[in-house]
């Protein structure tokens, strides 16, 4: 219907109109009677409209309706730092969250609330936060000795951190109900700020899925350490992962648009794309592993490089049975699938950098590839000195964040070669 409705509005212009000023700069707000009612040359309004020709009625209401407004330059910039802002947001809310795991203070608030949980404020109420802590296995199995004050400095970081993510959820929310009411956002960009809202819903809604896994009564083993599920871990963190993608990725269409190569594309620089996508696929898929490894404390065994134990395969690799349970739930394990796919991104980054020399790219490309392999090698090197120094809380919390500079980067790069395309025949 709407089709037929603005083919009918290029139909019942006049010859002549094609310049108009109708068709050009129609005032949304104004409809035709209104402006009718004020020509103020004294005749009725109901004399004014039956002169007006049906064809010009209906040609002024449908253009009105087919015509989109134009977002101004200023507007694009303000929806391209909006969409920035959210991203940095979300980078610091993953280094965050790294941190409580690190200090291990995720397990210490043990209710969640939408709009966020009270900070207690008197010694009574700490103290009742504190026995309701003492109820879970944390307390019961590993910090039998732990003071209130200890509480409540892990306390403080879970707070802390739940907080963050709240104002994210405000900071999205609110400037993208005035973006899209102003018509600041096309087809396109309402989509993705719905995937954002329900991306960041399913985040905060994972995040207590997550601390859920700590706080059930299934540590029954002589062995067994209060902990987070890995799997949620690793889902919680990979939702991290994605939201902060695609945040960059948006926000870098409207600050810092690719640039074009002129002339035919070579088919080398084709192929050279799908290399940079798939090495940001296997920064991404290295650092998704890195929560397995937190998530068993599988950083705290075989604290050598390049051999584990003076060995290349340890012997306890494929300890559990069934098999396939050791490459998620085996510590060994998880940390040699750790490093395998650290130095095979580490290859491919370096063989993409040496490539990108010899390819006609976007400007900008070459120093994005540069900027990828720098960070490549200092993330490796982060990775093995947090390893043989049994993972301090800043080196290790310096190689997740370093995991996240990385794949900025390798976005970056990817974005600019966004329009290195196959043209038409």
């Amino acid at each position: 219907m709407f089709s037929v409705l603005r083919l009918s509005a290029c139909l019942v212009r006049s010859p002549g109109s094609f310049s108009s000023s109708v068709f050009k700069n129609l005032a949304p707000k104004r409809s035709f009677l209104s402006f009718a009612g004020h020509t103020g040359n004294g005749r009725s309004l109901l004399q004014r409209v039956e002169k007006i020709k049906p064809t010009r009625i209906l040609q002024t209401s449908l253009t009105r309706y087919c015509t989109k407004p134009e977002v101004t330059e200023k507007g694009r910039k303000a929806v391209g730092y909006w969409l920035l802002g959210c991203s940095g947001m979300v980078f610091v809310a993953v280094v965050l969250g790294g941190v409580t795991r690190l200090t291990e203070s995720g397990l210490s608030m043990v209710t969640w609330k939408l709009l966020g949980e009270k900070m207690p404020r008197t010694q009574d109420e700490w103290e009742r936060e504190f026995e309701r802590y003492k109820q879970f296995p944390e307390f019961k199995i590993k910090n039998k000795d732990m003071t209130l004050s200890e509480f409540k400095m892990i306390w403080h970081m879970e707070f802390g951190h739940r907080m963050w993510g709240r104002l994210i959820g405000a900071v999205y929310a609110i400037p993208a109900v005035y973006f899209w009411s102003r018509g600041y956002l096309n087809r396109g960009m309402k989509i993705r700020t719905v995937a954002f809202g329900v991306l960041i819903a399913a985040q905060g809604l994972m995040g207590w899925y997550m601390v859920k896994s700590g706080l059930e009564d299934r540590f029954h083993e002589e062995s067994d350490v209060p902990r987070v599920s890995q799997y949620r871990l690793a889902t919680h963190l990979g939702f991290a992962f994605v939201l902060y993608t695609l945040f960059l990725w948006s926000a870098l269409d409207k600050l810092l648009p690719a640039q074009r190569l002129l002339g035919n594309i070579p088919a080398a620089s084709l192929r050279f794309k799908g290399f940079a996508h798939a090495t940001k696929a296997a920064v991404f898929f290295t650092a998704l592993s890195g929560a397995f490894v937190a998530g068993l404390d599988a950083g705290l065994i075989y604290n050598s490089f390049p051999k584990m134990a003076d060995r290349w395969i340890p012997t306890d690799i494929l300890a559990l049975s069934p098999t396939l349970r050791n490459f998620t739930e085996n510590p060994t394990t998880v940390q040699f699938e750790h490093r395998i796919l650290g130095t095979a991104t580490l290859t491919l980054i370096t063989g993409m950098f040496m490539l990108s020399r010899r390819r006609v790219l976007p400007p900008r490309a070459y120093t994005a590839a540069t900027a990828v392999a720098v960070m490549g090698w200092t993330q490796v090197l982060l990775g093995i000195t947090t390893l043989l120094t049994y993972v301090p809380v800043p080196l290790a919390a310096s190689h997740q964040s370093g995991s996240l500079i990385l794949l900025s980067l390798a976005i970056w790069l990817t974005h600019e070669l966004k329009l290195v395309k196959r043209l038409p025949k």
